[in-house]
């Protein structure tokens, strides 16, 4: 909680800082009090820009904030597709369903202790749960059924370990799209530009109050955006809770338990 803390301080301190350099630098290469002709056109090129600099914030945080949901039902979908294929495995059949159910423990292990962490250091699945996920569809591959009833589990089983690969990708998908630097450039341009277009106002309390508020709210912003960048790191590091559910639900059925 204090790296949060002091990271936010520094992004909302940073914009101020950033602010009120562009606008005093811009005071002191121009020189004396602006005109009114002047200052009518410094308002008209802070509000254009002010526009566009909004609106680059406003789509590129909402695009953060959709693959973070996103990212969220991903893991749901992943966690009850595993939670399927571990209870379908013990409805296909007693000689068949310990496998298929330890490769499935064995897999939401590894996602929880070795995968998660490695996805915020890295960007990278780990191999080794790619290697549960692929024994355990070798293991319902290899299934033969006796009946309808145990051939659609298999097919089920099956359906459900492609929802498993397919939210793996999104999951490393979500991490390789991370934010461009271009962006960054042009949020900091934004803000500059904004600031030396009020040069044309007086260095007063009150303004320099108002130019404060103006770079410290876009520093939240910016702070925000850059937490939900990656998911898988501070400051908005989400949690697979999720799998860490299904681990507890599975390693309490008496499966598990040899009940």
């Amino acid at each position: 909680m204090i790296v949060e803390i002091v990271l936010g301080a520094l992004f909302i301190f940073g914009t101020v800082g950033l602010t009120l350099a562009a606008y005093f630098l811009m005071r002191l290469i121009m020189g004396g009090e602006a005109e009114g002709h002047e200052k009518e056109l410094a308002s008209s090129i802070i509000f254009r820009v002010a526009a566009l600099h909004g609106l680059i914030l406003a789509l590129v945080f909402a695009q953060e904030m959709l693959e973070y949901q996103q990212l969220k039902y991903e893991m749901a979908t992943e966690a009850g597709a595993v939670a399927d294929i571990y209870y379908d495995a013990e409805r296909y059949g007693e000689t068949f369903k310990a496998p298929i159910q330890q490769a499935m423990s064995a897999y939401v292990a590894q996602v929880i202790d070795g995968e998660w962490q490695s996805l915020g250091d890295k960007g990278r699945l780990s191999k080794e749960a790619w290697a549960h996920w692929d024994r355990t569809y070798q293991h319902v591959l290899n299934l033969v059924p006796a009946d309808k009833r145990q051939e659609s589990l298999r097919s089920q089983m099956l359906e459900r370990l492609h929802d498993i690969s397919q939210s793996r990708t999104k999951r490393e998908s979500n991490v390789a799209d991370s934010i461009d630097s271009i962006f960054w450039f042009a949020a900091l341009a934004g803000i500059i530009f904004i600031a030396l277009a009020y040069y044309s106002f007086p260095p007063m309390p009150r303004n320099l109050l108002l130019l404060c508020l103006f770079g410290a709210y876009t520093g939240i912003i910016l702070f925000l955006i850059y937490a939900f960048s990656n998911p898988y790191q501070p400051p908005a590091a989400l949690a697979p809770g999720p799998l860490e559910r299904v681990q507890q639900q599975i390693g309490a059925s008496p499966s598990a338990t040899g009940g």
